[in-house]
């Protein structure tokens, strides 16, 4: 029986390499933090040159030979020798291993070091156009982007779409033909019952939200719900960023960020508990496999699926309040001291089309992906020109939600994603919902009492059921396999649409 300790010499190779892409994402994280402005291009290079490095030993001879022995190129499986056969946890790294090898052979060296000096580029630039409301002068650096990413593209190669290069890079497997009629479905239900809702006679009053609120102490508000999270302060930060985001290095230095507003409570607090879920899913894996496949996340769904669990199917429950409303009422006294918890539960569930992705409530939420969705596949298979954005944003808008943007800085600006290349990124967040409440849905089977425990402020039970159902295995499991695995059924979009059906029901008395 052959095992993971046959595969050391690959996996010693494969964690010098892991240890050069920490190292690209340290100066990523303190790109987006705390480097001066005018650091910029020198921070690109550096970046560039160890992503090249990277490249380059991944797809070195040695490694090549190595996989060519004993994996099937034609199905990406380990090779078995007579009466020699690979344990589970050595076919899951071998299978993946081929997968990262296979798609970065088809990648130039030349090209991937021009990739990434010019979406790191293009990051800055993006913040600062953000900053001053200024699409056109972000545009250069999205054409440029653009073309890079198109190029990558033909790299991989595709079926039907070069969208749907993009979209395996972040969900293995996923492509516009399995995503389209997903997204119908869920359409042809969340727009009649947001008529609905905004129809109601009985809205809810979330002005309560929107008063001043000390920006020190919502930080520290966010910092406290972490630490009951279960978040490890010992093995992480919590710093401020133009656009909340996880990054790690190793399960024992995972960092988050957040952003304050002011006059917006929901803001600083959500993303915190938002990326809080990435940060446990990262601080949660097996450091044994740290360097391999099987020390990371499986896809991207799956991990916005730990975010978006944390955010809405615990932070926006009424157990959840129960017992964080009254420090936070003891935090921001007087804004809050003649409010009741139905009122404030009602406040931060309150749906109202929104002009920002990350701030709109669950019913809306995945319109915004939709309409994402649909313009990254123009932008990607070349329908759209991309000086036509802003116009094109702002109907989409209109059209899905109702609202017209003011801003770009509002509209088309509002995301990072495309600065850096993430085409094919939005539709995880989606399938991130859905797998939420469908693991959501079987934790509480599997724990009877899970909503008696929240609603006492013990939220280390749930972390340990995920952490052993999901975190722990890496990519030793398919998304579809570890679905499968947790809760018996393959990605199944029902539970998150009765769950939205029966609380906005509830709270909008449908």
């Amino acid at each position: 029986m052959k095992t993971v300790a046959t595969l050391a010499p690959l996996t010693t190779q494969l964690l010098e390499i892991t240890r050069i892409n920490s190292a690209a994402s340290v100066l990523s994280w303190d790109q987006e933090t705390y480097m001066p402005a005018g650091g910029g291009e020198a921070r690109a290079e550096q970046i560039a040159v160890l992503q090249g490095i990277a490249h380059d030993k991944l797809v070195a001879p040695d490694i090549e030979r190595f996989l060519a022995a004993t994996v099937d190129p034609a199905t990406g499986q380990a090779i078995d020798q007579p009466g020699d056969l690979w344990d589970e946890p050595s076919r899951s790294l071998l299978r993946e291993i081929w997968r990262d090898f296979s798609r970065a052979k088809k990648l130039p060296s030349d090209f991937v070091i021009r990739l990434s000096r010019e979406t790191s580029l293009a990051q800055q630039v993006w913040a600062e156009a953000k900053a001053q409301n200024n699409f056109r002068q972000f545009l250069p650096n999205l054409r440029t982007v653009l073309a890079l990413k198109r190029e990558e593209a033909e790299y991989l190669g595709y079926e039907t779409s070069p969208y749907d290069a993009m979209l395996d890079a972040y969900e293995p497997g996923a492509t516009i033909a399995t995503l389209r009629p997903l997204f119908a479905q869920m359409k042809a239900r969340l727009v009649p019952l947001l008529k609905r809702v905004t129809q109601s006679p009985n809205q809810i009053d979330d002005r309560i939200l929107r008063h001043a609120y000390d920006q020190t102490r919502q930080l520290e508000f966010g910092r406290l719900v972490l630490v009951a999270m279960g978040y490890d302060f010992e093995r992480g930060r919590l710093d401020l960023s133009a656009h909340p985001f996880t990054t790690s290095f190793h399960p024992t230095d995972v960092r988050v960020t957040t952003r304050i507003h002011e006059h917006e409570l929901q803001s600083c607090l959500f993303s915190c508990i938002h990326e809080g879920g990435h940060g446990l899913y990262d601080q949660g894996l097996d450091q044994r496999y740290f360097g391999t496949p099987l020390g990371e996340s499986v896809s991207l769904g799956i991990h916005e699926s730990q975010s978006r669990m944390w955010e809405n199917s615990v932070g926006r429950s009424r157990a959840f309040w129960q017992f964080f409303y009254p420090i936070l009422q003891q935090t921001f006294h007087d804004q809050l001291h003649g409010i009741d918890l139905e009122h404030f539960y009602a406040a931060i569930n309150c749906v109202k089309p929104s002009l920002i992705r990350v701030e709109a409530d669950e019913l809306t939420y995945n319109l915004h992906i939709m309409l994402r969705f649909e313009i990254e596949q123009d932008l990607i298979e070349g329908r759209t020109n991309p000086g036509d954005l802003p116009d094109i944003w702002n109907q989409k808008m209109q059209d899905y939600l109702g609202i017209t943007p003011p801003t770009d800085a509002e509209g088309v600006l509002q995301d990072v994603h495309w600065s850096f290349g993430a085409f094919g990124y939005f539709p995880t967040y989606t399938l991130g919902n859905l797998y939420s409440v469908q693991f959501f849905e079987q934790a509480k089977l599997e724990m009877p009492h899970l909503n008696e425990e929240i609603a006492a402020g013990q939220l280390l039970g749930l972390r340990r059921w995920l952490e052993q159902k999901i975190h722990r295995w890496g990519r030793m499991f398919t998304p579809d396999h570890l679905a499968r695995r947790v809760t018996g059924t393959s990605l199944n979009p029902e539970p998150f649409l009765t769950y939205l059906e029966t609380k906005y029901s509830e709270l909008y008395k449908l």
